[in-house]
């Protein structure tokens, strides 16, 4: 044969999405495993017997709820009548066997929780937003990791990616009903590629009924998606409004406005919260016509912007040219006079690039105006409850980036009792940074936090010592973006701390017993 094409890569599962709507799954189980199996289930619309004796608090909760049903006893083989999948939950290691053999003598798919040789299929670590489904597996192998690997896709994706799934459904949906002919699924296929290729998500998100009668129109009308611009209800009534726009422009797009009439902005985000930006930067997101932000703006802080948003997005390798994009795209707009913000997170000059981008404008004639953000690197800690500086504890703080232009390891002066080390981009080589660290007389001992996501909702801090910071890090996981806090601070505001030979308890407002 003169074709050549791949070989396939054995040891794989056929990953499949099972439509178990109306479906009968039976549980046999009664504990907090058998409850995540009960909840998968609910989720995928299955109607759910569980067999046990005895159930923990959520299951008892569905069964009044009325969400399962529930036989109150041990299982017995006639319980596989009529059952569509069989999912095993319970200790006895050997009814579990016994109850899967029964499965596979019957032709019914079986799942025996941490019984792996004897499963059909195996449970994926999984995230779900609206329709938008995803799955890691790694073959039983690894399923602590397979979490770390879903959280970190989930990061990446745009915000709105969900809401904007469930528009797209919406919107092919009308187009299926007034262009029903079976000649034309082509034609549909490729004006809704179009459409989903070149839009933003985050623009799709905001999609309403209004705009999907637009686009419907625009679909009637043959008009290239690129080129339809939406506008929300808001805009008729004279109201600021997002307005929705394909991103067509290209490095030789032609300038049609007067030279250096744009304005500049370079505003700092802070550490995620909202109500944590200045007045002064609320302002400018508010007059922005286009807001050029950096991949890990929390979706908070964009929610409150009502013009388009451009993200470069950033992978390994490639930052520098993201970078250019946004460049690119930041003098495109102000050559056509618009208001510009460039939205940075936490305060662009502290390793920020921010210095960086005011003298790339300003070689193109543009000036920026500056608003400073709160940095992470002090703000963050204290909104977990770490101060960097603490009287009788630490009277200095060094911040460092983990992240250095040539990928080396920072470098870090020799251990001070009395100092705070900050860290930032630097999550990710924790252990060699915890092994640099030792090398510079850092004690074994030293308290260290992991302080993730500060100012969002979901901000965290993960709490160790040198010598067990990294191996508590790989238990629960780390969701970025994160820093480091090293020093007798970290723990100055617990009450464990009060037992630290570093620390006065006077700092504290307590006093000694002695």
């Amino acid at each position: 044969m003169s074709q050549t094409f791949r070989d396939p890569q054995s040891g794989g599962s056929l990953i499949v999405a099972w439509q178990a709507k109306a479906r009968s799954i039976l549980i046999v189980g009664g504990g907090a495993v058998a409850a995540g199996r009960v909840f998968n289930a609910l989720e995928a619309d299955a109607n759910v017997t569980v067999v046990a004796p005895k159930l923990c608090p959520e299951l008892e909760y569905r069964a009044q709820a009325q969400q399962i049903t529930w036989r109150n006893r041990t299982f017995e083989d006639s319980d596989l009548d009529g059952s569509d999948m069989v999912l095993t939950a319970i200790s006895d290691g050997r009814e579990s066997r016994r109850i899967a053999d029964t499965c596979k003598q019957r032709r019914i798919p079986v799942n025996a929780a941490d019984i792996n040789d004897l499963c059909d299929f195996w449970f994926m670590s999984t995230h779900r937003d609206h329709s938008v489904q995803i799955a890691v597996s790694t073959n039983s192998k690894a399923p602590r990791l397979a979490n770390r690997i879903r959280r970190q896709i989930a990061s990446s994706l745009p915000r709105g990616t969900g809401q904007a799934v469930e528009q797209i459904g919406r919107l092919r949906k009308r187009i299926r009903e007034a262009d029903p002919r079976p000649e034309n699924s082509k034609r549909r296929m490729t004006w809704l590629t179009q459409l989903c290729d070149y839009w933003p998500i985050e623009q799709l998100a905001k999609l309403d009924s209004d705009n999907i009668d637009s686009l419907l129109d625009a679909y009637v009308q043959d008009h290239d998606p690129q080129s339809v611009r939406i506008h929300s209800a808001s805009e008729s009534s004279g109201m600021p409004s997002p307005v929705l726009r394909s991103r067509t422009l290209t490095p030789d797009t032609p300038n049609t406005g007067e030279p250096n009439r744009g304005r500049l902005i370079l505003v700092g985000a802070g550490v995620g919260d909202p109500e944590l930006l200045t007045v002064r930067a609320h302002h400018a997101l508010k007059e922005a016509d286009i807001v050029l932000a950096d991949k890990l703006i929390p979706e908070a802080v964009l929610d409150i912007i009502d013009c388009e948003i451009y993200t470069a997005r950033k992978f390994p390798g490639a930052a520098s040219e993201a970078q250019d994009d946004l460049y690119r795209r930041g003098l495109e707009e102000l050559a056509k006079g618009k208001c510009v913000v460039r939205l940075k997170q936490g305060d662009p000059f502290v390793y920020g690039r921010g210095g960086e981008e005011v003298l790339f404008f300003r070689s193109h004639g543009y000036e920026s105006e500056m608003v400073p953000g709160l940095s992470s690197a002090i703000n963050g800690p204290g909104l977990c409850g770490i101060p960097v500086t603490h009287r009788g504890v630490a009277d200095q703080v060094l911040v460092i980036s983990g992240a250095n232009r040539n990928g080396d390891l920072p470098v870090v002066p020799q251990f001070m009792a009395t100092r705070t080390l900050v860290i930032l981009m630097a999550v990710k080589r924790l252990e060699q940074i915890v092994g640099l660290l030792a090398e510079h007389g850092f004690p074994a001992d030293l308290p260290v936090a992991i302080v993730e996501r500060a100012g969002c909702s979901d901000q965290r801090t993960v709490r160790g010592s040198l010598h067990t910071i990294v191996d508590v890090v790989a238990r629960a996981g780390h969701n970025p973006p994160g820093l480091i806090v090293a020093g007798y601070s970290v723990n100055v505001l617990s009450d464990a701390a009060i037992q630290d030979r570093y620390l006065d308890p006077s700092t504290l407002g307590l006093h000694s017993s002695e």
